[in-house]
């Protein structure tokens, strides 16, 4: 079974992807790690790297592909990423939401920075990536109707949001069996 997890930054995804990831026993392949991995290559902040990725859409199309081609190689696997939805047919398509300043306290806590240099980093990573899709893929990051299955991780914690998704894998894997 593919598994997309999909959310804007700091809304969980990493979390519940490694977390499904483990539950299940599935591999799990991160866009954002890649696309971390991309910035430290070139020796550049996510920041810098997005607007960067947007002067040149030849940055995230090479993303998406590499992301898309290693999730084919698999039948079984969590795929995390903000738009992989769009790119890795999967079985089950989750989106993760929760309300801007709850993310921007996350990514300040995860990444050691205060709350307002986080809020804005966040917000402007957002308008970068939300321009990006629109103009390199006509994707709205604000319809959320590829989806099966969006939860607000605001009302629950970690395993809480695992534990939802897991009972959507289970009602699917019934489904099969039938």
């Amino acid at each position: 079974m593919r598994i997309v997890i999909c959310g804007l930054p700091g809304s969980g995804t990493t979390t519940a992807a490694k977390l499904l990831s483990n539950k299940l026993q599935m591999r799990m392949l991160s866009a954002g790690e890649v696309f971390r991995r991309f910035a430290k290559k070139l020796n550049l902040s996510l920041e810098d790297f997005s607007k960067l990725a947007e002067k040149d859409p030849s940055f995230d199309k090479q993303l998406d592909e590499f992301q898309k081609e290693l999730a084919m190689r698999e039948p079984d696997i969590i795929v995390e990423g903000r738009v992989s939805a769009f790119f890795v047919p999967a079985d089950l398509k989750v989106w993760l939401e929760a309300p801007l300043e709850v993310r921007a306290e996350r990514v300040a806590k995860r990444e050691g920075i205060p709350f307002e240099r986080a809020f804005s980093a966040v917000v402007e990573r957002e308008n970068s990536e939300k321009r990006r899709y629109k103009e390199y893929y006509g994707i709205d990051l604000s319809d959320l109707s590829v989806y099966d299955l969006v939860i607000n991780t605001a009302k629950f914690n970690e395993n809480e949001v695992v534990e939802i998704i897991m009972a959507a894998v289970q009602c699917l894997g019934e489904r099969g069996e039938e």
